[in-house]
């Protein structure tokens, strides 16, 4: 187990102390695991109906992240996906509560509800009107327990905001409590996780996932789900977790909805993003209205990859509730959307000029060594990715294998001259192919391009292209030979060429020069220290791998061998 504490019996101690430090509206409550809101009155009867809540840690940003004006008075924090004392939660309803009262919030476990239960009679037996409010909204159980035993997951976070909100406005404890119980019914949540978490003091995992599998509809403390099932695509995923959701709470076409999705801690934006995606487009085309949405990680177990989907009920009410402002540190922006996904148009390019003269034979040739390019970047994908990865970010397989398909789509017209089929295959490379190679190798065509337009285009003219191509890329990067980059193998190949050409050689044993010049040039970056680029950052750890870049090059160079012979 690698994780970044000092001590497992300090994790939420520290944590807390942490967390109040960035959060200048808030304050921990003397001798407990209580976050407070900085703000609350001395005098009691100036008090509002205090919203507290809590539970085991572990969920950040919950509980804690949700303390601020608007939203929670105080949040409750027991050890790792552990309940707090019931002495802890009546501590912090004497710190926040006075004469208009108190509600909890509680999600339905049962260490929570008997703490915060007995806390609840021990503060009404000194005079402070206490209510509480208990969230089960993981219909994931809908088949295995009643709905008041299901248990209480990511939706607990709209419930503190809409009562956060009502208690803001001024609201009684019976106003406020209503408002929280309602919401509460209201929603639906369902989860899914990718693997397990790892609970501080146990320093292992809860369990055990095999790579093509799954746990569905899973809780909040590292447990396992409802059913193990295969691995689905995230749009199969949201399918599922939605269409238990919607039958659940008897949602359908004209209903207006909150969405909420949520990431478990392992899960990064880019994947909650896709899933949002999904869910935005399922719940349209079921004429589902859709009134706010928001996307990130709200309530968590750790360090678990996976997500859960909350759907809550809205009327207009509910929506002031939930847009009224908050001072909590983790409430995200208002969650309004667009009624549709927006694409703005992309302004033409200009049209290339020129007679178009697809038939001729000499670009016949020229297509089909295109094409050979294309053919030996999606052969040679798997090995591209695997040595991409040992000094770089791993994509440069997927990349070069979009650049393929990219020049394979590239329409007829653009085969009629060679500058005009440079200059394509330049803009479709800066098109498709993401990170550095993109911008290098459209750099070093359209050069290429443009040095053919001025005059000849005899073998000659194409070596002098090369070097101008080569150059390019030299000055748009700023390396030079001997950096371990794509330069040690395009460089000798260039000069190679050249030399080759002008010594009297035909163009094919000049080819042939040039090919193993490159071969020689990228077998060579296995020695070299990086000096540009990601692989930079890795220093001698880079050593006896090739780089990536320039084992590219001599996968194209090498597959034009066979056309210009």
């Amino acid at each position: 187990m690698k994780k970044l504490v000092n001590a497992p019996r300090a994790v939420v101690g520290e944590m807390l102390e942490g967390l109040v430090s960035l959060s200048p509206e808030q304050a921990l409550l003397e001798g407990e695991s209580v976050v407070i809101r900085a703000d609350i009155p001395a005098d009691v009867h100036r008090r509002e109906v205090a919203v507290l809540s809590g539970g085991g840690s572990g969920h950040e940003p919950a509980h804690a992240g949700y303390v601020g004006s608007g939203m929670l008075h105080a949040a409750v924090a027991g050890d790792v996906f552990t309940s707090p004392s019931t002495d802890a939660v009546l501590a912090a309803i004497r710190a926040v509560a006075g004469p208009a009262g108190a509600l909890l919030v509680v999600k339905n476990y049962t260490g929570d509800r008997l703490n915060f239960g007995l806390a609840a009679e021990l503060a009404r037996a000194e005079g402070i009107p206490t209510e509480v409010v208990i969230v089960a909204d993981d219909v994931a159980l809908r088949d295995t327990v009643e709905p008041e035993r299901r248990r209480g997951i990511a939706g607990t976070v709209l419930v503190h905001k809409v009562a956060g909100a009502a208690s803001a406005s001024g609201a009684s404890l019976a106003e406020v409590a209503r408002a929280a119980a309602a919401t509460a019914a209201a929603l639906g949540t369902m989860g899914v996780g990718l693997g397990a978490c790892t609970v501080p003091a146990a320093g292992r995992p809860g369990f055990t996932l095999g790579e093509g599998e799954m746990e569905l509809g899973l809780g909040i403390h590292g447990e396992q789900g409802v059913r193990r099932v295969p691995l689905q695509p995230a749009d199969a995923l949201v399918d599922t977790l939605l269409a238990t959701i919607l039958e659940d709470r008897r949602i359908g076409s004209g209903d207006r909805v909150a969405l909420l999705v949520n990431g478990l801690g392992g899960t990064p934006p880019m994947e909650l993003a896709i899933i949002a995606r999904r869910a935005l487009a399922v719940l349209r085309e079921r004429g589902v209205l859709v009134e706010r949405a928001w996307s990130g990680s709200f309530l968590t177990a750790l360090e678990m990859p996976g997500c859960s989907l909350t759907l809550l009920r809205v009327d207009d009410e509910r929506l002031r509730w939930l847009d009224a402002a908050t001072t909590a540190p983790a409430w995200p922006r208002n969650g309004r959307i667009a009624p549709a996904r927006r694409i703005q148009p992309v302004a033409p390019a200009p049209s290339p000029s020129g007679a178009v003269n697809v038939a001729h034979p000499e670009m016949v040739r020229f297509k089909q060594a295109a094409l050979a390019i294309a053919d030996a970047f999606e052969a040679a994908e798997p090995r591209l990715t695997e040595l991409d990865s040992a000094a770089g970010d791993g994509d440069l397989g997927i990349s070069l294998a979009r650049g393929a398909a990219a020049l394979r789509a590239l329409p007829e017209s653009s085969w009629s001259s060679p500058t005009r089929a440079l200059t394509a295959i330049g803009n479709a490379m800066r098109r498709s192919i993401g990170g550095s190679s993109g911008p290098f190798y459209a750099t070093a065509l359209l050069r290429a391009a443009r040095h053919l337009a001025e005059g000849r285009q005899d073998a000659t003219a194409w070596a002098e292209a090369f070097l101008a191509g080569v150059e390019a890329v030299a000055e748009l990067g700023g390396a030079r030979p001997g950096d371990r980059t794509m330069l040690d193998a395009l460089r000798p190949a260039a000069d190679t060429f050249a030399h080759e050409l002008k010594a009297g050689r035909s163009p094919a044993e000049a080819w042939e020069a040039c090919v193993l010049a490159a071969e020689m040039g990228a077998e060579a970056t296995t020695r070299m220290k990086p000096r540009l680029g990601r692989a930079s950052y890795l220093g001698e750890r880079a050593l006896g791998v090739p780089d990536a870049g320039a084992v590219a090059a001599v996968v194209w160079l090498k597959s034009l061998s066979q056309s210009i012979a």
